[in-house]
């Protein structure tokens, strides 16, 4: 019982068929999600911030949305495996061709489960 309770809590169960043996079953770490949310400003709205956004994490595999707000800065929420968020994060940092970055917010933030990565208001 003590073995089962020191067992790290992700861990994903996973059946296979071994030719005349049964069902055997293997522990595999499951993938660790995260969440972000990041607050961009500078000269980022009207260059095409929120599709550079969308493609990059289009490319990354992750979730969630970007945003127009109205004090100027754009909004971004992204879930996925850490390594694609601290990706995202650099891309963010640089922005596309046009906009210029000068200032950058991350957040942690809970993971919320979304179809895909859309561009909101």
């Amino acid at each position: 019982m003590e073995e089962r309770l020191r067992r790290p809590l992700c861990v994903a169960r996973v059946a296979m068929q071994s030719p005349g043996r049964g069902i055997l079953t293997t522990d595999m770490p499951a993938k660790q999600e995260a969440a972000r949310r990041w607050f961009v400003q500078g000269r980022v709205q009207g260059v095409g911030f929120r599709y550079f956004a969308q493609r990059a994490a289009a490319e990354l595999g992750l979730t969630g949305y970007v945003r127009n707000l109205d004090d100027g800065r754009v909004e971004i929420y992204a879930a996925g495996p850490v390594e694609k968020l601290s990706e995202m994060a650099g891309r963010l940092r640089r922005g596309p061709t046009w906009a210029d970055v000068r200032g950058f917010q991350e957040q942690e933030a809970v993971v919320e489960r979304r179809a895909g990565f859309r561009i909101e208001g």
